[in-house]
């Protein structure tokens, strides 16, 4: 009897394509090897030799193991051969195991090798078949040989991973069923990440050929025209004397490094520009100076689409990490105003509604916070409940002190202290340190569920979702990183369940983003979509939430002529293409004088 003699599949496939996709395109399959575990059958098939169908089974009946799995049903989904059913991922499960830890060899499959202690292709060797593998051809015969014997040699080590892991992977939860489960959910997320990837975002390829061809040219202009505001540049340099002026003057106390200087790093000025919305055109300017130019390595395919690979689960809380400079979401804010759907087609943003303190209360079992939730404005709920606001106030009645109860019930569920959440709504310490006083009496099961799972991890150096999804404790683990995960975690099991339905029911998925969904349809039928979405979100997040609780979810419609917009990048938005329109317009006087 073998481990696996454990999973319950009639075939047990490790498998492997190589193929080229030059940033933005679709996938070109090169060549695919599989092996079959239990009996040994073994399959190699270069690019000319690929069946019209898969040449195995890919119902539930068999079991498909790969290291980053998007990448191989991405080539189903090129081929146009059916889907795996049952996916196990080894880099999901990889990463499941090691979470939270430094590891020195990195998260992928040759680090995964040398930290179970087998042997491993060196990495250069890799490289270099990788390189000609993307090369895109032609190849010699030597080639095409060298190449399949790469993509072999993935297999076999997959084949001798999958024994080193699986106990471990079975021995997760109480009973092996449940664990193989977890895995294989997070299988089946990879198939929905494919077709994600494969889909793609709709974005202006003219607008951006106008960007990144004039942006040298309006760079001065923009700066001056932003800085109006600010006065916190000298010719294209930020000058931290006279941003702490400009602080000083509006009275805005700003965060500091324990060196006594302002912290000016990206995440300190989208955290203030959350709490100074007058801050955002100055945040978005930063953020596009800090590259050589904004959108130069958005990953834009031919047919004017935004792809790039998610990489699922690269995030601690389980989310995505797709790389930020290629990926339309990453850049500054107002670059998404170049998402723009086609004729005839719409686009929708949905995101979850607050859905981080959904998930507290879910979890916490708070009755007073589930009872603010449902309330559809839970800032303003807590107002009333804390004796801050009357039972019939509203958020423009009350808009003040509702801005300062968000701050407290965002600030809660990562541990912010007085000092921090002072700093945040621009009061003196004593009002903040009253505010969370509140905070913890109007909540009391709230704190001492989330005060247990600090005690906890403590204990057992380790916490997980519902799912199976865990962080382990490092040594220099964070009280606050650990008060937080239950809420990031889950919201990422939520959104990844969120997108399977959705693309599983044939929804056209174009992007995960944090806590929400990005997809298209044609505009007649778009409001349709959003509301299989929404059911979707729904559905997902009653699942992750054990029946306790439903959360809701916002749309965005963007019809067909209309682009997609971020209110926070609207200013800059507006500022680039009027100085672009002036700058061409300049241009056209030129050549025809």
């Amino acid at each position: 009897m073998t481990i696996l003699d454990a999973l319950p599949y009639r075939e047990v496939w490790a498998y492997d394509f190589e193929f080229f996709a030059p940033d933005g395109e679709l996938p070109v399959p090169v060549c695919m090897v599989a092996r079959e575990l239990r009996s040994g059958r073994l399959l190699r098939f270069w690019q000319d030799e690929l069946p019209t169908g898969p040449p195995f089974r890919t119902d539930a009946e068999a079991l498909f193991v790969s290291y980053v799995a998007s990448a191989e049903v991405g080539c189903h989904l090129a081929l146009g051969w059916p889907v795996p059913v049952r996916i196990l991922d080894l880099a999901a499960e990889f990463k499941v195991a090691t979470n939270g830890w430094s590891l020195p060899c990195g998260p992928g499959l040759l680090g995964a090798l040398q930290a179970y202690g087998l042997d491993a292709m060196a990495a250069d060797e890799k490289n270099a078949w990788r390189g000609i593998v993307m090369r895109g051809g032609p190849w010699s015969d030597a080639e095409r040989r060298g190449a399949l014997d790469y993509c072999q040699a993935d297999v076999d080590a997959l084949v001798e991973l999958l024994p080193k892991m699986l106990p471990g992977i079975l021995g997760r939860q109480r009973e092996p069923r449940i664990a193989l489960g977890q895995a294989v959910l997070r299988g089946r997320y990879m198939v929905a990440a494919a077709r994600i990837e494969r889909a793609g975002i709709p974005i202006d390829t003219g607008m951006l050929a106008r960007i990144r061809a004039n942006w040298d040219g309006i760079t001065m202009r923009v700066i001056e025209e932003i800085d109006q505001l600010y006065g916190v540049y000298e010719g294209k340099h930020f000058r931290t004397a006279l941003y702490a002026n400009y602080l000083a003057t509006k009275g805005i106390p700003w965060p500091r490094l324990r060196t006594g200087e302002l912290a000016l790093d990206r995440d300190t000025f989208k955290d203030m520009a959350r709490i100074y919305p007058d801050l955002e055109p100055l945040k978005e300017l930063r953020a596009s100076l800090s590259e050589m130019r904004p959108c130069s390595s958005l990953a834009v395919g031919k047919d004017g689409r935004n792809r790039t690979v998610l990489w699922a689960f690269g995030a601690k809380s389980g989310r995505n990490t797709p790389k930020a400079s290629q990926f339309i979401f990453g850049p500054a804010t107002w670059l998404r105003g170049l998402i723009k759907p086609s004729r005839g087609m719409a686009v929708a943003y949905v995101d979850f509604s607050a859905q981080e303190v959904g998930i507290a209360a879910a979890l916490s079992g708070d009755e007073a916070l589930l009872e603010a939730y449902r309330s559809g404005d839970v800032y303003l709920a807590f107002a009333k409940q804390a004796g801050l606001a009357p039972i019939d106030a509203t958020k423009a009645t009350h808009g003040k002190i509702r801005d300062r109860c968000k701050s407290v019930v965002l600030g809660t569920l990562f541990g912010m202290g007085p000092e921090t959440l002072a700093k945040r709504i621009n009061r003196p310490p004593c009002e903040a340190r009253e505010l969370l006083t509140l905070h913890h009496r109007t909540y009391p099961r709230f704190w001492r569920w989330s005060e247990a799972a600090v005690t906890s991890f403590e204990l057992t150096r380790k916490i997980e979702t519902v799912f199976g999804w865990p962080l382990h404790a490092e040594p220099d683990w964070n009280p606050r990183t650990v008060m937080n995960f239950p809420m990031q975690a889950h919201g990422s099991e939520m959104l990844r369940l969120a997108c399977c339905l959705a693309t599983e029911r044939g929804l056209v998925v174009c992007a995960p983003v944090h806590d929400a969904i990005l997809i298209e349809a044609p505009a007649v039928e778009i409001d349709r979509h959003v509301a299989e979405l929404q059911a979707c979100m729904r559905e997902a997040s009653r699942v992750v939430l054990g029946g306790v609780l439903e959360l809701g979810s916002d749309a965005v419609v963007v019809r067909a002529p209309g682009r997609y917009s971020d209110k926070r990048g609207t200013v800059m938005w507006a500022t680039v293409v009027r100085l672009l329109d002036e700058a061409e317009a300049m241009d056209d006087v030129k050549v025809g004088a």
